[in-house]
């Protein structure tokens, strides 16, 4: 049986054992992903529905491609521009195309099993911390609140200031100004 999987942007033709490059995917080596993106399936010369099929795949490896040069250039504006880019990649096994749903969960559900210990380890963490946090968060909002009074009373001399100087510079420009005028 044949599947045409579209991923990473790109389609591909695939079987049961075929190896293939797709664009990366999260996961290490040894995981099992499932590629629910299905356009067609058959099996020889017949054509199957598509729907509720899924192909199972194995990560062999992460890598990255071969490097691809990029040069750009205009022609008499002295511009030349060379640039070098690497893809990366997933090897990918086909374990199993069609009704492989049983094949990946039992991976997947053991995935799981050891996310849940580790999320639950997290929750009692967090449990206990907050008790220690609590003390902690009331202080500084103790300290915080003078600070913010404090701010506005410092504030206040300062225009008080501002304004007295703005005032005292205006009065002796106008008594320059009006000697000039009678001279």
């Amino acid at each position: 049986m044949f599947a045409i999987v579209r991923t990473g942007g790109k389609q591909y033709r695939v079987a049961a054992g075929d190896k293939i490059a797709v664009e990366k995917i999260d996961g290490e080596a040894g995981d099992t992903v499932s590629l629910g993106d299905i356009l067609l399936a058959g099996d020889g010369g017949e054509v199957k529905d598509a729907k509720g099929l899924t192909v199972s795949a194995e990560i062999i490896a992460q890598t990255r491609g071969e490097k691809v040069i990029v040069f750009k250039k205009r022609r008499r504006h002295n511009y030349r521009r060379r640039n070098g880019h690497r893809q990366s990649l997933t090897l990918l096994r086909i374990l199993a195309v069609g009704d492989a749903k049983q094949a990946a969960p039992k991976k997947e559900a053991a995935a799981k099993a050891e996310a849940a210990p580790k999320s639950e380890a997290k929750t009692e963490a967090k449990a206990a911390a907050p008790a220690k946090e609590a003390p902690a968060k009331a202080a500084p909002a103790k300290e915080a609140a003078p600070k913010k009074a404090a701010a506005p009373k410092a504030a206040a001399p300062k225009k008080e200031a501002a304004a007295e100087k703005a005032a005292p510079a205006k009065k002796p420009a106008a008594k320059k100004a009006a000697p000039k005028k009678d001279a």
